[in-house]
């Protein structure tokens, strides 16, 4: 099946109209916190009926009476199962999926020969086979249902260049991973009204990354390896997940977007 035209819903009197997402579908992996907590506040704010999703119930409950119009789906992505409740759940709820955002990840600073390929072998299957499985199950869904998709993984810069001092053998890989998956699903989908893109943040204060932030030396690598010379803000992926979620970005796929204040630049 191909989808050959492409028709614009929006007003193109008003260029922003493009970044809106009024009464669209968008599900948030790793919602209860950091980044992913940030993206479902954004998605709402701009008209989206976002889907939670993560392990942590109680936290996604909170957040979701927060939001207009939210469901909460408390899923744990290692579980073979995870991608189809996740999708079933949604489309049961809501009829629908517009933008999948798969943030959800976790990361362990351990140098490779004290990190074993069990722990290595964990690493990936949260950080790399979870979104494979959740764009797969999302994508058939919206292939079969002709109804345009966007997914946006999350990556990193660790998914570009090494992590140098900071030893993530694991994290590096599954990131390195997302970054020609995006470029793989996205050439494979392209055709199907499924686009597949990528934003890969620099050093941004979460939960998973706090304790660098709290340390003189590490925060001073972080700085000192940005020519900006600083870490990220909250915010500052705020333009990225919009213009990649919505209509804004309707002739991308397969792009890999770095916001990381020149960190990949030098």
């Amino acid at each position: 099946m191909v989808m050959r035209t492409h028709t614009d819903p929006t007003d193109p009197s008003d260029p922003l109209s493009r970044f809106r997402l009024d009464d669209r579908v968008a599900i948030v992996t790793g919602a209860s916190s950091g980044l992913g907590e940030r993206f479902a506040r954004v998605l709402s704010s701009v008209g989206a009926k976002v889907v939670l999703a993560a392990r942590r119930a109680d936290r996604l409950d909170a957040l979701a009476a927060e939001l207009p119009d939210a469901l909460a789906v408390s899923v744990d992505l290692t579980r073979p199962e995870a991608p189809a409740t996740l999708i079933d759940s949604t489309v049961a709820h809501y009829g629908r999926i517009d933008v999948v955002v798969n943030n959800a990840g976790v990361s362990t600073a351990v140098p490779a020969l004290d990190f074993d390929v069990d722990a290595f072998r964990r690493e990936i299957e949260i950080d790399l086979v979870a979104p494979y499985g959740i764009a797969r199950a999302a994508a058939g869904w919206a292939i079969d249902a002709r109804h345009r998709l966007s997914i946006v993984n999350i990556g990193s810069v660790l998914g570009t260049v090494g992590g140098g001092k900071l030893r993530v053998p694991g994290y590096a890989a599954a990131k390195g991973g997302i970054h020609n998956l995006t470029r793989e699903l996205a050439s494979q989908w392209a055709r199907k009204g499924v686009r597949v893109n990528a934003i890969a943040p620099g050093w941004f204060d979460t939960e998973m990354n706090h304790e660098m932030f709290e340390n003189d030396r590490s925060a001073a690598y972080m700085e000192q390896g940005a020519p900006m010379g600083r870490a990220g803000i909250d915010g500052e992926l705020d333009g990225a997940l919009l213009l990649l979620a919505g209509d804004a970005s309707s002739f991308m796929t397969g792009a890999i977007i770095h916001v990381d204040g020149g960190w990949t630049a030098v």
